[in-house]
């Protein structure tokens, strides 16, 4: 079976999002088993952000590799991408919400003005919330494709605050190698659009 077989196979689906959901199986076992260090919630936090920032990495992969590799049956899994970058994004929401804020609303909305690498996140989650809520179908008719895809194009602005939220968010200890690699990917993948648009 070639792989444009193999992806055109009504399992790829579901083993697609099967392995997407392995990271966020595997921490659950950590939790439940204590194995998440000295610090818990400080792992969970920055481990469902770093996956959010991986699983947004891969999305946005997903156009330039249809176009390089010539498979456009890359393009069925795209929808289902998002949606775990949105899922992700909203466990480390949770997280955050729960463990470092106590799900203290006061605490919390003190917090997203007082810090600004806060702020950011919770921008990009709120626009990625919108895409969640406008993915599928009915949305599509509702809004028009254009329109549609105008609003979608906000995964552009996504890709920018969470890089700039994981860059502040580093900032005070001056680590930004990780930083680095994540932002010179999605530069790249940003990149590519931008070239592949003015081509057009």
């Amino acid at each position: 079976m070639t792989v444009r077989a193999a992806l055109r196979h009504p399992a790829a689906w579901w083993a697609l999002l099967s392995l997407g959901l392995l990271p966020l199986a595997w921490l659950v076992l950590q939790t439940l088993q204590d194995q998440l260090g000295a610090n818990p919630a400080e792992a969970l936090i920055r481990a469902t952000g770093d996956w959010t920032l991986r699983s947004l990495c891969v999305v946005l992969a997903v156009s330039p590799l249809r176009t390089w590799l010539g498979w456009p049956e890359l393009l069925r899994f795209r929808r289902m991408l998002g949606l775990l970058v949105f899922a992700y994004a909203s466990v480390h929401l949770l997280c955050y919400a729960w463990f470092d804020m106590g799900f203290d609303l006061a605490d919390t909305l003190q917090d997203l003005f007082k810090r600004p690498f806060i702020w950011l996140g919770f921008s990009a989650f709120v626009i990625l919330l919108a895409l969640a809520a406008t993915s599928f179908n009915r949305a599509v008719r509702w809004l028009g494709g254009r329109r549609w895809q105008m609003l979608h194009r906000g995964v552009y602005a996504v890709a920018v605050l969470a890089v700039l939220h994981f860059w502040w968010m580093r900032a005070g200890k001056q680590d930004f190698a990780e930083v680095l690699v994540y932002a010179g990917v999605l530069a790249g993948l940003l990149g590519w659009r931008v070239w592949r648009g003015l081509r057009r």
